[in-house]
């Protein structure tokens, strides 16, 4: 079949973010995009706190223009694999490609490995034309050195990766990765990618990862997807079922790094610790992600929402804000438990830190350099812990936010250590009523908080309504739920709302329109006020 040359286009990236690209003139065949400089900027900001991630990537759409006229064909079979290119060479089942350049791949080995080693500033390409390599010793894909990789996935093939259930090579520097990578790495295109990491990680790239598009299937023993410097997913499907962390950017040294961006495409995450998760700051602008199971479902020092449909199920937190050192220290904090807490743990119950049946820092919590900013998007979470957790502060602006949390009093639906404000956008979060922050004195949005006689059944229909009787909202219970805050637009400062059982929603979970004349009334409360015994996020008495 007579070939093209093949242009793939990035749909315009939203809020000035833009993708830089690291290509050089590294030889014959080699990218010829010239290296441009730009900035990632994905920023939320209120009053009380901003979180920004700002970073240069690898990436440039020029990435993605080739001339197939030029491409290195290599054919996989066992023990016959061929190259009709003089930048790989084939030594039995193992392939080494030393040059810059472009290299379609297609064939299978059922015991075989790629090794890109290729000079510093090469960048290299691998096109998968129905791929599949298997390795029972260690690694099937590993780049040693290169300025940059990209694995493109050609339009309707079908590619398989999967590494040895034990390594023979276990030293520090060794490959531990399905894909394995020393270098900046790119995975584009339309085809799709099954990785199967049996010894350790699915994907493991020490620089930064960005995934363009694809329909990417990971499994693995260890963590799913890892890009040490930076992840950035900008479109493509990926499903990530992990023995570990789900996606991951986990640089704790370099400054400005350790960081990670979903900003469009479908992330479906299924992990045994942590879903997604960044040492400095995760963002979402868009798409859709999904963490069917996790401990903890987004974790980040900073993190930013302000797009896309977010739901997070968590045997722990939902969301969290937490890790690395704090700012603050109040002088209720000694011993064990300060130093405990400057670490970013949470100290227990009566142990100079939160007093039970209270929140926020009136039992002396410290508040650190961590802060949680929802300003759009569509946010759901079930958390067996904390639903939406701080160590810093915390701020609501936009969007829709549901906050299914815990049952029990050791946890709330809301915790956060310094102020808590809401100044726009809609959130609802039920659960226990024990430990439970409201919004603080900041807040411009008034709202609401129903402390319920007897815990309420899952599946219960919630109805607010006005003094005029006019529904303002109805909330579906998905657990036992003792309490239940509420703030929105239509909410007034000073005014009464009640909130009665029964009737119908429009949503068989969460937030939804309510109606029907059949309730029974549960409390009445004035907008604004919050029950004696909780505390208002930046309210410290």
């Amino acid at each position: 079949m007579a070939r093209k040359a093949h242009i793939f286009s990035i749909a315009a990236l939203s809020l000035s973010l833009l993708l830089a690209g690291c290509s050089t003139d590294g030889g014959a065949g080699a990218l010829s995009a010239t290296a441009t400089t730009a900035t990632t900027a994905v920023a939320t900001t209120n009053a009380d706190t901003s979180t920004d991630v700002a970073a240069d990537t690898h990436f440039d759409s020029d990435d993605l223009v080739w001339d197939s006229a030029k491409e290195t064909d290599i054919a996989l079979a066992d023990g016959a694999s061929t190259s009709s290119g003089a930048g790989a060479t084939i030594e039995g089942d193992k392939i080494t490609i030393s040059e810059a350049g472009d290299y379609r791949i297609s064939g299978s080995l059922s015991d075989g490995n790629i090794t890109i080693s290729a000079p510093e500033e090469a960048a290299v390409r691998l096109i998968f034309d129905n791929a599949s390599i298997s390795n029972s010793t260690g690694s099937p894909l590993v780049v040693t050195e290169a300025n940059e990789v990209l694995l493109y996935l050609q339009d309707g093939t079908t590619n398989k990766l999967s590494d040895a259930n034990e390594y023979s090579d276990t030293s520090e520097d060794a490959a531990n990765a399905t894909i394995y990578s020393k270098a900046d790495f790119t995975i584009a295109g339309d085809g799709s990618l099954d990785v199967a990491g049996n010894f350790n990680d699915a994907i493991n790239v020490s620089d930064g990862l960005v995934i363009a598009s694809g329909t990417i299937n990971t499994t693995s023993v260890d963590d799913g997807i890892r890009g040490k410097d930076y992840v950035a997913i900008t479109g493509g499907t990926i499903t990530v079922d992990a023995g570990d962390d789900g996606v991951k950017s986990d640089n704790e040294e370099d400054e400005g790094r350790g960081w990670l961006l979903v900003q469009d495409g479908t992330l479906k995450v299924s992990a045994a610790d942590d879903g997604v998760k960044a040492y400095n700051k995760l963002a979402v602008t868009g798409g859709k992600v999904t963490v069917s199971k996790s401990a903890e479902g987004l974790e980040a020092a900073n993190i930013a929402l302000s797009g896309g449909v977010i739901n997070v199920t968590a045997s722990d937190d939902g969301l969290n804000a937490s890790g690395g050192s704090t700012t603050t220290e109040t002088t209720s904090d000694t011993g064990a438990a300060a130093q405990e807490k400057s670490a970013g743990a949470r100290p227990a119950e009566g142990a100079g830190g939160t007093p039970p049946g209270g929140g926020g820092m009136g039992g002396g919590e410290t508040v650190g350099d961590f802060s949680l900013v929802i300003s759009g998007g569509e946010v759901t979470v079930m958390a067996d812990g904390d639903g939406l957790d701080s160590n810093g502060t915390a701020s609501v602006t936009g969007g829709t936010t549901v906050i299914n949390g815990p049952t029990n009093d050791g946890n709330a639906p809301i915790d956060v250590n310094g102020d808590f404000t809401v100044t726009g956008g809609t959130i609802a979060a039920a659960g226990s009523s024990g430990m439970a922050v409201t919004p603080g004195e900041a807040s411009t949005q008034s709202g609401l908080q129903a402390i319920f006689d007897t815990a309420l059944p899952k599946g219960t229909v919630v109805q607010i309504s006005n003094t005029e009787g006019e529904t303002v909202a109805a909330f579906t219970t998905t657990r036992e739920t003792a309490s239940l805050i509420y703030s929105g637009a239509g909410i007034v400062d000073g005014e009464s709302y009640t909130f009665s059982s029964g009737g119908s929603s429009s949503t068989e979970a969460g937030l939804g329109q309510g109606s029907g004349s059949d309730t029974t009334e549960l409390v009445t409360v004035t907008a604004g006020e919050y029950s004696e015994g909780m505390s208002p996020g930046g309210a410290r008495g």
